[in-house]
């Protein structure tokens, strides 16, 4: 009963706080993922006060989050919508992809920490934060720009491109080695295009067969079938959380919209609990040292993302300011970031508090870059183009008299006449 107790009073206090940084966040327009971090980090091992009796639920409340993160993800795409983003974009994802990931991947190799941690710190730097993104764009009112598209076309390629990167991930982890790690990614490879075959021809069947006009027998289905696929999808090492996303794209119409109302609240919360479980896992103490080249990273590719997004926005025929928002909006990185460090920090722990660190710089930076990256480098161009620019010299055998230029043959002849 006492340790009941003890569990009811710490689990109570971590969603009351929760809840009161969320609405702070909200106030100062900030998004709360930081603040659950430094939450995660202060409660946590070495933090100012370890929370012992609730670690285990937080835990399992954590691996749901990211199952439900990943659920309505899904969910807000249909197969057909991730097909055409794929005919249009996949020139803009194959930057993305080199740009963001290798400096994630260089710097693991600088650090010494090995291939399977430059795989997995690449996966960190490689992907933006959609859901930063979408609330930044709405909060700017932005959602109805010409380059909105192009952005989201971007995170499209980057979320499917999770379906097989984190299987890979997950069985190099495990220490499968090349042989291994590619049966996997055929495994992925095939399970992502039956999925989208069958989503593509028979969505409306799945989707009429998981549908209820009762709230209460939708949430207990979706919920249910997710939580099921993404369990076998653990078993054959595809990943729990890409068995959750294939889930969201399956549904679609509005058995999609209603298990997307009704699962939001349990996301937010879960993911919250995420987040906290996160900075538990990650002791305060090595964050210092590894501030400066989370910093160097952040720095390096908060460029390399506006980059992107310049190349994503030029190619769909959006001017020369359209494609500096677009680049700003991608900078921010959130929770793939901590979902894939939060895989690796068992094989490589230094890894967790680097891609903490990185995070929290990335998702403050974010929303700034989205709003002042068009207006800064207008002002920067402004000013340069007011610059008095030198004069040049005048040619050898040339005088200067009153503003004009004369030789001294033309002023002979002016003084004779």
């Amino acid at each position: 009963m006492h340790d009941t107790t003890a569990l009811l009073i710490e689990l109570g206090a971590v969603i009351l706080g929760l809840g009161l940084i969320g609405r702070f966040a909200g106030r100062i327009g900030l998004s709360p993922i930081p603040l659950y971090l430094l939450a995660g980090l202060a409660f946590g091992h070495g933090g100012l006060l370890p929370l012992a009796a609730s670690e285990d639920f937080v835990a399992v409340g954590a691996d749901i989050g990211v199952i439900l993160l990943l659920l309505l993800l899904g969910l807000e795409y249909s197969a057909s919508e991730l097909v055409t983003s794929l005919r249009t974009q996949y020139p803009s994802g194959a930057v993305d992809f080199v740009l963001n990931a290798a400096p994630g991947a260089a710097a693991a190799l600088l650090l010494g920490w090995g291939p399977v941690a430059a795989v997995a710190l690449a996966g960190v730097t490689w992907i933006s934060s959609s859901g930063v993104i979408a609330k930044v764009l709405t909060d700017l009112g932005r959602l109805g720009n010409r380059e909105t598209p192009v952005i989201l076309g971007v995170l499209v390629i980057e979320d499917l491109s999770m379906a097989l990167y984190l299987p890979l991930l997950t069985a190099l982890l495990a220490g499968a080695g090349l042989a291994g790690g590619s049966v996997t990614l055929l495994i992925a490879l095939g399970t992502v295009g039956l999925v989208l075959y069958v989503a593509l021809r028979h969505g409306r069947l799945i989707s009429r067969a998981v549908s209820s006009d009762n709230p209460e027998m939708l949430l207990l289905v979706v919920l249910g079938l997710t939580v099921l696929v993404a369990g076998i999808a653990q078993e054959l090492q595809v990943s729990a959380a890409v068995g959750a996303f294939l889930v969201g794209i399956a549904l679609s119409g509005e058995v999609a919209e209603g298990a997307r109302k009704l699962l939001t609240p349990l996301r937010d919360l879960f993911a919250a609990v995420f987040f906290v479980f996160f900075g538990l896992s990650t002791d305060p103490a090595a964050i210092p040292p590894v501030l400066l080249p989370a910093l160097l990273l952040a720095l390096a590719t908060a460029v390399t993302k506006i980059l992107t997004g310049w190349y994503a926005a030029r190619r769909a025929g959006i001017g020369p300011r359209g494609r500096l928002r677009a680049g700003g909006a991608l900078v921010a990185r959130g929770e793939f970031s901590v979902v894939i460090a939060g895989l690796a920090v068992a094989t490589e722990p230094r890894i967790g508090p680097l891609a903490t660190a990185y995070v929290l710089i990335l998702v403050i930076l974010g929303p700034l870059t989205a709003r002042w990256t068009e207006p800064a480098v207008g002002r920067l161009r402004g000013a340069l183009s007011r610059r008095p620019r030198p004069r040049p010299a005048p040619p050898p055998g040339h005088e200067r008299i009153e503003g004009t230029s004369q030789s001294p043959a033309s002023s002979e002849t002016s003084a004779a006449n």
